[in-house]
């Protein structure tokens, strides 16, 4: 899992967990040097890296057997060196937060990725030239037109394009409208890939899990103040059932 720029450590934090929750054998985190001890005290199952070029990822990724790249990447200059080191790798690969805005930059395809927009990032990947919310069904399918691969369109119903086909995300609520959820959500789509499942697999099991898992605390405590690590036992649970 790649990102974490200056002052935002805590996203790619919590993708590695979400990883881990889902099922992963083995979580790495490539980030800035800074946040490596806060990532390893608050979860030393995860074995992160202070990485300051492509050169010093290309050895974690050749161990990899997938690759999330995006939650707290920022959009700085080693931002860049890390999302073009990632997505021209052979991984297949999750894409997520600051990773879809450099990707709306410098557009281009790939049949082996994930990519996790919420609905101003796909604006932008679309140029602003579809009203996404308007009309929430024929983005995703232009945005995997355009992009290929998979398209998880996040958002109340969250949408699925795998090809042709759509699939819905019956759960989810507006609690879920905090601070990382996506990091969470990548992290899990992340850890089912590196457990086997297709692309397009992995993302509808991933969203359902992640909403679902949403959905059960919010049944018991309320929306308002839900924060995005409360879901990681329930991650667990909802995948070994």
């Amino acid at each position: 899992i790649i990102g974490g720029d200056t002052g935002m450590g805590g996203a790619v934090a919590m993708a590695a967990e979400a990883a881990l929750f889902s099922g992963a054998g083995m979580v790495s985190v490539a980030t800035k040097p800074e946040n490596v001890a806060a990532i390893v005290s608050r979860r030393p199952e995860v074995m992160a890296r202070g990485i300051d070029t492509a050169g010093e990822l290309a050895a974690l990724m050749d161990r990899a057997t997938i690759a999330v790249v995006g939650p707290g990447l920022g959009r700085s200059d080693w931002s860049r060196e890390m999302f073009s080191a990632v997505t021209g790798g052979k991984l297949p690969v999750v894409v997520d937060a600051d990773g879809l805005n450099l990707l709306a930059e410098q557009p281009f395809s790939n049949h082996d990725w994930v990519l996790t927009p919420h609905p101003g990032e796909a604006n932008r990947l679309l140029n602003n030239e579809v009203r996404v919310q308007s009309d929430r069904l024929n983005s995703v399918l232009e945005l995997q037109k355009r992009y290929c691969g998979n398209i998880v369109l996040k958002g109340a119903g969250t949408l699925i394009a795998d090809g042709s086909q759509v699939s819905v995300c019956p759960f989810g609520n507006p609690g879920m409208s905090v601070a990382g959820m996506g990091d969470l959500l990548a992290g899990t789509i992340g850890g089912l890939l590196a457990q086997g499942l297709a692309g397009g697999e992995a993302a509808r099991l991933g969203a359902v899990v992640h909403s679902l898992a949403a959905d059960r605390l919010v049944a018991g405590q309320g929306e308002r103040g839900l924060l995005a690590t409360e879901l990681l036992p329930g991650i667990r649970q909802l995948v070994n059932q």
